[in-house]
């Protein structure tokens, strides 16, 4: 791996359980480095599961440490019962009360603006959507509005999937509602204009939590019925989104030492499919090999699959 600048950033896209394949590779670089993350990172930013590993990270916990909690808290986070099994009959899927319990077990009583106290600061964005106002919101330690959030809300409120978990406060949802379920412009932003880092001597790490295959193949359109068409068109809006923003950080901060990694995933994997921990946790060793050997995706257009294979 090239060794990292100066100034180091991490950026993690949402993808409900499939953090688990970021906490893995992130296992892995620590290992390489001989060095706890938030040693590595000086900014996080995150969207959705993307924000309670920025969180995590900001706060102390270890790689390894935010993993065992996906693997032991899945199924409680996500647990099968009437709610879930009725959906969509019912408002929501699941409760947030057992989620906000194990938030502020991990997180404790802290601020977002305990992140920015003189002695250690460090900086940490966390996305959600307002529906109130139609707007995104980037929660930051040092802006005045948000400095008395618990850190535990911000999460719960960036990582509120609709119709997995109710409303935060009547009106804050997943950061991903808006475009930056992958949050690396964001942070790129955040290091030129905010804390005025120099470009040249900093590194941004943006990590994926898997990209789903193909939605649309030869012919099966014209089969497709009314209703299968929503997840295939939902998946394509958010997927280009995620493109964009690779694309703008690789067009407006050319200085910056950019690398943007993904998985491609053998078949689609729910937000809430828990079942697939031990196959994500795979998935999350192919990341971190990623990582370590410099295999970066590049924005083009296309995505790096193999295009001729699929078609």
């Amino acid at each position: 791996m090239k060794p990292l600048r100066k100034n180091v950033a991490l950026a993690i896209d949402g993808g409900g359980i499939r953090g688990v394949i970021v906490a893995k590779a992130l296992m892995m670089l620590e290992q390489a480095l001989n060095s706890p993350s938030q040693q590595i990172f000086q900014l996080t930013a995150g969207t959705s599961t993307g924000a309670i590993l920025a969180a995590g990270i900001a706060s102390g916990l270890t790689a390894r440490q935010m993993f065992d909690l996906y693997v032991e808290l899945g199924a409680a986070i996500f647990p099968k019962t009437w709610r879930s099994a009725l959906w969509p009959l019912t408002r929501y899927r699941y409760e947030s009360e057992l989620f906000v319990k194990h938030l502020q077990k991990q997180l404790g009583d802290k601020k977002m603006g305990d992140f920015w106290e003189p002695d250690a600061r460090r900086d940490v964005i966390i996305t959600c959507f307002d529906l109130l106002e139609n707007r995104s919101r980037f929660i930051k330690p040092w802006k005045d509005e948000y400095r008395d959030w618990p850190v535990a809300k911000a999460v719960l409120a960036s990582s509120t999937v609709p119709t997995y978990f109710p409303v935060v406060d009547g009106r804050y949802v997943d950061g991903g509602v808006g475009s930056y379920a992958n949050p690396s412009y964001l942070a790129a932003y955040e290091i030129k204009y905010c804390l005025n880092w120099d470009l040249s001597e900093t590194t941004l790490i943006s990590l994926g939590t898997g990209r789903s295959p193909y939605a649309f193949l030869p012919d099966r359109s014209k089969e497709m019925q009314s209703w299968e068409w929503l997840g295939p068109v939902l998946g394509a809006f958010a997927q280009s989104a995620d493109d964009q923003q690779t694309h703008l950080v690789d067009r407006y901060f050319p200085d910056l030492d950019y690398r943007r990694f993904q998985i491609d995933l053998s078949k689609p994997v729910a937000m809430d499919a828990v079942e697939m921990i031990p196959r994500l946790a795979v998935y999350g060793d192919m990341m971190g090999r990623k990582i370590l050997n410099d295999q970066c995706e590049t924005f083009d257009g296309l995505h790096p699959h193999n295009v001729e294979e699929i078609l």
